[in-house]
């Protein structure tokens, strides 16, 4: 083993650890500034519905390349539950998807890590980072929309026709400019003002917007 490599690994157990312990608004505090941090990168976020409670969140997710939902824009509702992180976020599709393992008429996601093969050690960024690899990997022998997942095996370009069809439909935004994303922000719940002048401070870059709004409730 590496020199300081035990230290390390310890560390990140002692981390772990603490991120267990914080209380349950404290934690999802820190997990939503941590998914701030590289949003453009990662491809996903989530931020407060309403900027007085951390109980209910909108994630969103951005559709990866090589896939029918490239360029789609997705957004989820999350529900942190009163045990969290002992009991796994409640996660579901707002914007509508063609995908054998989310259903497409409640937007609900079959995905182990939402169940059974939750573990405290996760967070919501890790949550919406594996949903984001579930539309680049389905798995239509465990599916949560047994008509996509027929289309899927049976007919697989019908399935990335019409994939592709509901991510131009339903996940395309087209509003664009400040005004839109002004609108946004007031929609999940930040006072129109501190919004406004959280927009200006960014020079427009609504992610580095919400990241200043999260960081100062």
């Amino acid at each position: 083993m590496a020199p300081g490599a035990s230290g390390n690994k310890r560390s990140i157990r002692c981390g772990l650890i603490l991120m267990q312990l914080l209380p349950a608004g404290g934690r999802v505090r820190k997990e939503l500034e941590e998914c701030q941090k590289d949003s453009h990168l990662s491809g996903v976020t989530a931020v407060p519905v309403n900027a007085a409670s951390l109980s209910e969140l909108r994630g969103s997710i951005k559709g990866p390349e090589a896939t029918p939902y490239e360029d789609g824009h997705f957004e989820l509702e999350i529900v942190i539950p009163p045990k969290y992180p002992f009991e796994p976020p409640q996660m579901r599709f707002l914007t509508k998807i063609w995908h054998p393992n989310i259903s497409s008429q409640t937007g609900a996601i079959c995905l182990d890590i939402l169940k059974d093969a939750w573990s405290p050690a996760l967070t919501i960024k890790t949550a919406l980072l594996s949903i984001q690899a579930l539309l680049s990997a389905a798995e239509p022998t465990d599916p949560q929309d047994a008509e996509v997942a027929k289309m899927y095996l049976h007919d697989h370009e019908q399935f990335l026709n019409t994939a592709r069809f509901w991510t131009e439909s339903y996940a395309k935004q087209t509003e664009t400019g400040d005004d839109a994303a002004l609108s946004r922000l007031i929609d999940m719940g930040f006072p129109a003002d501190k919004a406004k002048a959280a927009l200006q401070a960014a020079n427009g870059d609504e992610n580095a917007a919400i990241e200043k709004l999260v960081s100062s409730m």
